[in-house]
């Protein structure tokens, strides 16, 4: 680990005033992901700021029936808040299927946005890698690539997006708040990520010293049921080969609005919109959700290692859309 400046901010914007003295900043909240990087210098900050006391631990209902969420609401709170699983469930099913409960009891929602891949490659400094070092290329491709994604790729990077978290809220449609030094915006979380297309180390809308403060669910229909499924190599503490998040609104057997979202597979959390007009309107049967996976995978490209990962998302997403509508 390098030599770094260290502060504690006390407020948002004592934060970014932080960040603006030195353009090399790193916030840190859990520390779940940063510090490991850092400790591997793959990430080597010249400042980094603590932001554990920041005002944005509350979770709360807004005027339009939705969900405010602080950044630093703590995962293990989000998952076992009551609203969150009443209202939200495929939130803290996904949540409760990450990490350990000591990492839940320490990540919070900002740094679980921000998780950065857990590509060998990219964690290993003795390679090459163009998400580090643009340009120096990515042995990923030819190289051993199971965990790897197969949607969203480019000839530059094929590393997977490893949050559960972050898949739940893009089927549920979230919007990060941000505040910088231009002021506060608002990006639905679908826009938020980035591809990795030739700029890898690029991977969201985040500008140097923007900082995520919180995160709002929009209002769901009456009698929406949502589910989050996880396939892995072991039962805990392990990230996704293939996961599905599915929010569905049912009229008797037929499907009135559905959001999907694909974890595991993607250079980013996945929402396949292509998936979602194959089944809307449509009835809740085994051949309209072999039609969706097949619409929700028509685009991938798997490498030597990973192909499997085509038909097992597949039969996640199938049987996640079973789970969700026999319980209905």
């Amino acid at each position: 680990m390098e030599a770094f400046q260290f502060s504690q901010a006390k407020t948002v914007n004592s934060a970014l005033e932080a960040s603006r003295a030195q353009t090399e900043t790193k916030f840190v909240a859990g520390g779940t992901t940063l510090i490991d990087l850092m400790k591997l210098n793959v990430e080597t900050p010249k400042r980094v700021v603590d932001i554990n006391f920041l005002p944005l631990t509350q979770i709360e209902s807004t005027s339009d029936g939705g969900l405010k969420i602080g950044a630093m609401v703590r995962n293990s709170d989000l998952a076992h808040d009551e609203t969150v699983q009443q209202r939200y469930t495929v939130l803290s099913e996904a949540l409760l299927s990450g990490a350990s409960p000591q990492l839940r009891n320490m990540a919070t929602t900002g740094g679980n946005l921000l998780q950065r891949t857990r590509c060998y490659y990219f964690r290993d400094t003795a390679y090459p890698c163009n998400k580090r070092e643009p340009g120096s290329g990515c042995p990923a491709i030819d190289g051993f690539n199971r965990i790897h994604a197969i949607l969203g790729t480019s000839e530059h990077c094929i590393a997977t997006h490893p949050s559960d978290m972050a898949v739940a809220m893009m089927a549920l449609e979230a919007v990060v708040h941000i505040q910088g030094a231009n002021g506060e915006r608002t990006v639905p979380l679908n826009d938020f990520y980035l591809l990795p297309g030739s700029t890898p180390n690029r991977e969201n809308v985040l500008l140097p010293g923007d900082l995520i403060t919180y995160v709002t669910l929009p209002s769901l229909p009456n009698g929406t049921r949502s589910h989050y499924l996880k396939l892995r190599d072991r039962a805990s503490y392990e990230f996704a080969l293939s996961s599905a998040a599915v929010v569905v609104s049912l009229s008797g057997n037929r499907i009135q609005r559905v959001r999907i979202a694909l974890g595991g597979v993607g250079t980013k959390p996945w929402r396949s919109m292509e998936a979602e007009h194959a089944l809307e309107g449509r009835e809740a049967n085994d051949s309209n959700f072999r039609a969706a996976t097949e619409a929700a995978l028509k685009g991938a490209k798997p490498r030597h290692d990973n192909a499997f990962k085509v038909e097992l998302a597949k039969r996640c997403l199938a049987r996640t859309l079973e789970n969700i509508t026999q319980s209905a």
